[in-house]
């Protein structure tokens, strides 16, 4: 281990870049479909010896030997986000005719932008590199601050931080009830970089019994969680998920909609099986309804029709709203609530939009050089400005989340509003057979374990579930597979961490490994004088 560290280190020029490329990307065998999470292991090691030979380097000031430190977590990140996020290209590919000028901004543009974070984080480690594990604790401070950052800024994109490697199966997805995603992001890429310690021996001993020491707490608190849960009953309300797994190209068609509307409601009027309790609730995905539900009244009629007496239907789909005069009208991406008498009883707006897919930031300018929405509509969709839970007739109230807003642990930082579950809709029809929505999946999961209920989750081509709050699947469908499940809910929730809770705990970790990494670093400099 030590003749490889050293020849990590002293690796200089084209093939330092390579190497730290080729590390970010070989970590994103982490990510679904693969979730192969020994792979951050070697990721990180690579990055920390690669680290050591920035730091190290006689060649250049100190200014120059930060800014290697700062390209290494950029090249380390635009070979992770690549090998992740590539297949958002195929969005593009639907209309390719109009958008293929743009693959090269998605697949490597993009990832990018992304890595800059990644850059941030070893430029702020450097500035408290030491030997030993103090190195290991600044790297681990960093990426979280980063990730943390990632969650926000310029509207935030967190998907694929790097905690979601470190929970792929349900023991291991419970830490996040505790300390959320970026407290798990912190300890991830600090346990995840321990082996680096072999190859330097110094400080070896500590760092890998912390690293132990926190894996065991991790596996031990998942296991806790997940054996002391109340048992599974069936005794709340029975929801029928539709996922029609209709074609994208087939969506963005206009001749096609009529067909479309009647293939969810075929669905929909399926038969309970035999002996089963017939659905309360039928969900449909993100804009099933390939029209403008308020100016098709024969639509409500014909979802009467279907829905049987005391059923509610639980559908994505466009709201047009009249603006003022001389103003464009406004869509928002919703979800309605329609009762058997085809009344709509309520609407919720998508709150956190996708840009470039639902608007354009910037759009006065940008338009000029011909970047428009890849949704066609006028002016794109507007943002509602609150979140609006859904409340049934029986009490049962939703918190829905269209969409990417699933990513986002802060999207729930209301403390769910008084809500006693999750509702994620989504159409990941525009991507494919590829690892987007396995990831999406993954994702949205991790949000029902982090507050402690229950989350319903329909997707137009998959992948649709009841998940429970331990992120277990109650019961689903396979990304591409068309068809209906029905799922009855427990009644039996867990107590739930405050939001608020799970982040004073992740700034806690933040401070213990900054802590270590200022007294590691400064304390042997003043040792030294």
């Amino acid at each position: 281990m030590e003749r490889l560290a050293g020849r990590v280190m002293l690796m200089g020029g084209f093939w330092r870049a390579v190497l730290a490329i080729a590390a970010g990307a070989f970590g994103a065998l982490a990510l679904p479909p693969v979730g192969f999470f020994a792979a951050l292991f070697i990721s990180f090691t690579l990055l920390v010896w690669l680290m050591d030979g920035s730091v190290g380097s006689a060649n250049g000031g100190g200014t120059s030997r930060w800014w290697s430190s700062v390209r290494i977590g950029w090249l380390f990140g635009f070979g992770y986000f690549v090998a992740g996020l590539w297949w958002l290209g195929n969005a593009l590919l639907l209309e390719a005719d109009e958008f293929a000028w743009a693959l090269p901004l998605a697949i490597l543009g993009l990832p990018a932008v992304l890595a800059l974070f990644y850059g941030l984080a070893t430029g702020l480690a450097h500035i408290f590199w030491s030997e030993g594990f103090g190195r290991i604790a600044a790297l681990a401070a960093a990426f979280g601050l980063a990730e943390w950052l990632r969650s926000f800024v310029a509207t935030g994109f967190p998907w694929n931080a790097i905690g979601y490697g470190a929970m792929p199966i349900p023991i291991m997805m419970q830490s996040s009830h505790a300390i959320g995603l970026f407290g798990v992001s912190v300890l991830a890429v600090f346990v995840f970089s321990t082996p680096a310690l072999l190859g330097t021996r110094r400080g070896a001993a500590q760092g890998i019994a912390i690293a132990v020491l926190l894996v065991a707490a991790h596996l031990g608190y998942g296991a806790y969680r997940i054996y002391t849960a109340p048992a599974r009953t069936e005794d709340g309300l029975t929801v029928r998920i539709v996922q029609p797994a209709i074609d994208q190209s087939r969506k963005l068609e206009n001749t096609d909609r009529a067909a479309i509307f009647e293939e969810h409601l075929s669905l929909t009027a399926t038969p309970a099986a035999a002996g089963k309790k017939r659905p309360d609730i039928i969900i449909w995905p993100e804009t099933s309804v390939p029209f403008i539900l308020t100016q098709n009244p024969d639509a409500l009629v014909r979802i009467a029709d279907v829905l049987e007496d005391g059923q509610i239907l639980l559908t994505g789909a466009v709201r047009f709203e009249e603006a003022a005069p001389g103003m464009p009208p406004r869509f928002y991406n919703s979800i309605y609530m329609i009762d058997s008498q085809g009344q709509i009883l309520g609407a919720a707006d998508k709150v956190h939009l996708v840009p470039f897919g639902e608007y354009v930031p910037f759009e006065n300018i940008l338009t000029r050089f011909g970047i428009e929405n890849i949704v066609n509509l006028p002016g794109g969709f507007s943002a509602a400005a609150n979140r609006s839970v859904l409340t049934l007739p029986s009490g049962q109230s939703f918190y829905p989340l269209i969409c990417y807003e699933a990513i986002f642990p802060n999207e729930l930082a209301s403390g769910l509003a008084g809500a006693s579950l999750l509702l994620n809709i989504t159409n990941d029809g525009w991507f494919g057979q590829t690892p987007g929505p396995s990831q999406h999946f993954l994702q949205a999961r991790l949000r029902a374990v982090e507050n402690g209920v229950s989350m319903i989750r329909a997707a137009n081509n998959g992948i649709s579930a009841v998940i429970d709050p331990m992120g277990q699947i109650v019961a689903g469908l396979a990304s591409g597979q068309k068809g209906i499940f029905d799922a009855t809910l427990s009644s039996a929730d867990l107590q739930s961490v405050r939001q608020g809770v799970r982040k004073d705990h992740f700034w806690l970790i933040f401070g213990v490994l900054l802590i270590i990494a200022i007294v590691s670093r400064f304390g042997l400099v003043f040792k030294e004088n």
